[in-house]
């Protein structure tokens, strides 16, 4: 008795400082602050107020993009509206859920690192359409302190290695193309539909035409569409034709800064040009959801 009495009080000695050990590197992993910006922050994702489908029975359009599709928190601060807001009154959302998934700020590159890609891509279902549009944040550098969200120019296969300075980790850039590709392929992958616009035009004038941007991201963004054998809208090219009729005095009123975001009448225009280009698809899958209002949209290619 004595002996086993004398190996027991050791073997509780150990099994209690192992005890211990496990809950000091627990709660010390409780502590750890989560990366900031990581997308596994819940702050973050209140602070970014993202929707999610209000009726999961329902198919679905999602909108990928930037500020210029939703800009902050899409509440108009500064006068400042994407088009991703007044675009649900084109629709009938008794039979469809619009749920706007853009996030300011974000280039094709870091709506993936960041996360957010994967947080949309995980409500999606067969059926549902998904609209992306990248390109205003893509021009940027590849590994600056400030942003690092720049992609390298073109639709190749080129890489450069980063260190990245907001993400602390390496990373591999690729070119806007393929990170276009990535949406596509994934959306695929989950049976929904992929549909590619080229970026809206700034306000910038040139012989008294609004600058296209054909030879650059709306170029490249219709490249990724017709390689991927899927839906284009030249969105730029439609909103430009528009802007060209009005002239410069009247698209004044349209921006609620100098040239890029716009105002909520600028953005219901947008909005509009977007159901015309969805209008004038070969196959608009969401053709049975438009509302009244949307009927009475009028197709165009802005060719």
């Amino acid at each position: 008795m004595k002996k086993y009495a004398s190996l027991q009080f050791p073997s509780l000695m150990i099994l209690g400082a192992i005890s211990i050990l496990l809950l000091a590197l627990t709660a010390r992993a409780q502590q750890m602050p989560v990366e900031p910006g990581s997308p596994t922050d819940p702050a973050v994702h209140a602070k970014l107020g993202l929707l999610t489908p209000a009726n999961p029975h329902l198919p679905t359009l999602f909108l990928v993009g930037d500020s210029t599709v939703r800009n902050g928190h899409g509440d108009g601060a500064n006068g400042q509206w994407g088009w991703g807001e007044p675009l649900v009154e084109f629709f009938d959302t008794s039979k469809v859920n619009v749920v706007n998934r853009a996030i300011g700020g974000r280039s094709s590159r870091t709506y993936i690192t960041e996360g957010h890609w994967a947080d949309t891509l995980a409500l999606i279902k067969p059926g549902d359409a998904i609209l992306f549009q990248f390109g205003h944040n893509d021009s940027g550098p590849l590994d600056d302190a400030a942003r690092a969200r720049g992609t390298i120019p073109g639709v190749g296969e080129e890489t450069r290695e980063i260190e990245n300075p907001i993400l602390k980790r390496h990373e591999t850039v690729h070119s806007y193309g393929w990170y276009m590709r990535q949406y596509v392929t994934d959306t695929m992958t989950k049976g929904a539909i992929p549909i590619i616009c080229s970026p809206i035009p700034r306000k910038i004038w040139k012989d008294g035409k609004i600058v296209r941007n054909s030879d650059n991201y709306g170029g490249w963004a219709r490249q990724v569409a017709l390689e991927k054998h899927v839906a284009f809208i030249d969105l730029n090219a439609i909103i430009a034709e528009h802007y060209d009729v009005l002239g410069e005095q009247k698209v004044e009123p349209l921006f609620a800064d100098p040239h890029t975001h716009t105002s909520r009448e600028g953005a219901e225009l947008n909005a509009q040009c977007v159901v015309a280009g969805l209008k004038a698809l070969p196959h608009d899958p969401v053709a049975n959801y438009f509302s009244e209002k949307g009927k009475q949209v009028v197709a165009e290619t802005g060719n």
